[in-house]
């Protein structure tokens, strides 16, 4: 993700939009962050928390993990800082189904595109363990469908709070089936750019090419819940 924006110049000149991480992880929060923000381009905190009631990854995610060595890093107090070895824990509040839930500290792409267009004095991003056990355990097979709409059961919710001085606004995606979030926010944003709703080109994350709100009311019921 980090290199794909640094190629900005380069997608300009060609006269092409690039958009890395327009996913579950990345493009969604990055487009609840925005939307919160409502314009704004600064922020005192933005903090993403994101609970799964499990993960039973695909092949592709399992080679991502093992392809993808980066440091994971975080802003804070309005410096970069590479996430230590434990990693932070604490417990986080998220709407049903889920309540409290332990979290830890795992920055995913999500942290890298938003900061790129925001100025975040303090970006974190959290991720409850149930997840992360079934990710860690090998033998996790990959999802299976749960009903004829092709998802799986697995429960999640990205719950976003972007503070501006002593004001605080929320954005909260909920609903089922990571991966089958991925592919209407894929369809959506390439259907903007055909049609002309993206804000200009180059390499660009989906805070900066779209309208956020209209962007996520668009997709909201059919995919997810916001």
């Amino acid at each position: 993700v980090t290199d794909t924006l640094a190629r900005d110049g380069e997608a300009k000149a060609a006269g092409v939009t690039v958009l890395p991480a327009m996913a579950f992880y990345g493009g969604l929060a990055d487009l609840l962050a925005s939307a919160a923000l409502d314009g704004a381009t600064e922020a005192d905190a933005v903090d993403i928390a994101v609970a799964l009631d499990g993960w039973h990854p695909t092949r592709g995610t399992r080679l991502t993990g093992d392809r993808n060595h980066y440091p994971r890093t975080y802003i804070e107090h309005g410096r970069t800082c590479t996430v230590p070895d434990p990693a932070p824990v604490r417990e986080t509040d998220f709407p049903a189904p889920f309540g409290t839930q332990e979290t830890v500290l795992l920055p995913l792409s999500e942290t890298v595109v938003l900061s790129h267009h925001v100025a975040c004095r303090n970006l974190h991003s959290w991720m409850n363990l149930a997840p992360l056990r079934d990710l860690r355990d090998p033998a996790t097979p990959a999802p299976t469908a749960a009903d004829d709409s092709g998802r799986s059961a697995q429960r999640f919710v990205v719950d976003v709070r972007v503070r501006r001085g002593d004001r605080v606004d929320r954005a909260v995606a909920s609903g089922r089936d990571i991966y089958a979030v991925t592919a209407p926010l894929l369809v959506e944003a390439l259907q903007r750019i055909l049609d002309g709703r993206v804000h200009g080109n180059g390499s660009l994350t989906a805070g900066q090419a779209f309208d956020a709100r209209d962007f996520l009311d668009a997709l909201a019921d059919a995919a997810f819940t916001v």
